[in-house]
C-alpha cells in the first residue's frame, strides 16, 4: 500500500450545517458491498443509501444530494451521484432512490456517464472517502438539467447552497 498525504476535501465556501444520518452508511465506516459499483471491475449491488436530513434554514425551497470522491486519482475527483430539485419538502431518501427513474428529483450525468447512483469503485491502494452531501438551496429548480456536466451542476449548488451537512464512509479494494 502507498501512502499519500491527508487531502483537503471541503474548499467549498462555508455555510451553516444541515444533520445528515442513515441507516445504510456511516461517518468513517467501510461501505457496504450494497454501496459498491456493479461494473469497472467491482461486483457490489450498486444501491444508494438511505438518507434523512434535518435543520434546513428558512428559505430553502429545494434540495441536492450528491456522492464524490475526492480522492479518486483523476486531479478533480470523481462525482458518483448528482440528484437535484429535490422539493423542499422531502427531508429523506430510502435505500436504492439512486436508481434510474427515481421520483425524488433529477438525476445528473455522473463521471460514469450514468444518470443515476454510481457506487464505489476506487483503484487498489489506498482508502477513499464518498462524501454523501446533502446540500439544503434557495432555487426550487437548478438551472442545470440531466445531461449537464457535473463540475457544473456542483458548481450551481454550491451557488444556491444555504446549508449543507455529509456523511463521509470509506471505501478500499
Amino acid at each position: 500500500m502507498s501512502s499519500r498525504p491527508p487531502i483537503p476535501y471541503d474548499f467549498l465556501p462555508q455555510v451553516p450545517a444541515l444533520t445528515v444520518e442513515s441507516d445504510d452508511v456511516r461517518d468513517g465506516e467501510t461501505l457496504s458491498e450494497t454501496q459498491v459499483f456493479d461494473d469497472w471491475g467491482a461486483s457490489g449491488q450498486n444501491i444508494s443509501p438511505h438518507l434523512r436530513w434535518s435543520g434546513a434554514p428558512e428559505g430553502t425551497r429545494s434540495y441536492a444530494v450528491t456522492c464524490y470522491d475526492p480522492d479518486a486519482p483523476t486531479g478533480s475527483g470523481f462525482w458518483h451521484w448528482l440528484l437535484f430539485d429535490i422539493p423542499a419538502e422531502v427531508t429523506e431518501l430510502p435505500a436504492g432512490a439512486g436508481g434510474a427513474g427515481s421520483r425524488f428529483g433529477v438525476h445528473g450525468r455522473n463521471d460514469y456517464s450514468i444518470n443515476a447512483y454510481g457506487g464505489a469503485a476506487p483503484p487498489p491502494g489506498w482508502p477513499h472517502r464518498y462524501l454523501f452531501a446533502v446540500h439544503a438551496l434557495d432555487v426550487e429548480k437548478l438551472d442545470v438539467n440531466a445531461d449537464t456536466p457535473p463540475a457544473v451542476v456542483g458548481f450551481n449548488i454550491t451557488a444556491h447552497t444555504l446549508a449543507r451537512g455529509y456523511i463521509a464512509p470509506v471505501y478500499e479494494t
